[in-house]
């Protein structure tokens, strides 16, 4: 059984991304003082299409800046969705990733 106060404070900070960036599952993680969690970030990202308020999943990317969960989101819609946002993808791959990378360790703890 999903750790529904897990997946609630995973969606609380992914609501605070700005539009234009991205976060990684990693840094959701270390934030909520679960690092090891990433794995579990990025389920609490598939089943997120019903939660309200609406989580923006798709700015959250692995490590590296790819668009891991694109298939969740059915074909090239996070990329489109990303892009919208001003936020350059090439192959799958955010462009200018250390850019338009979000860290709620900074950000959040301002």
């Amino acid at each position: 059984m999903p750790d529904y106060n897990f997946y609630d404070n995973v969606y609380d900070v992914a609501r605070q991304i700005p539009a234009g960036r991205v976060t990684s599952y990693g840094a959701i993680a270390s934030y909520l003082g679960t690092k090891g969690s990433s794995r579990m970030v990025g389920y609490a990202m598939q089943v997120c299409g019903n939660a309200q308020p609406p989580v923006p999943a798709h700015r959250v990317v692995n490590r590296r800046g790819l668009l891991t969960a694109k298939f969740h989101f059915g074909g090239d819609r996070m990329q489109q969705l990303l892009e919208a946002e001003g936020v350059k993808v090439k192959d799958d791959q955010v462009q200018d990733f250390k850019t338009v990378f979000w860290d709620p360790n900074i950000e959040l703890a301002l």
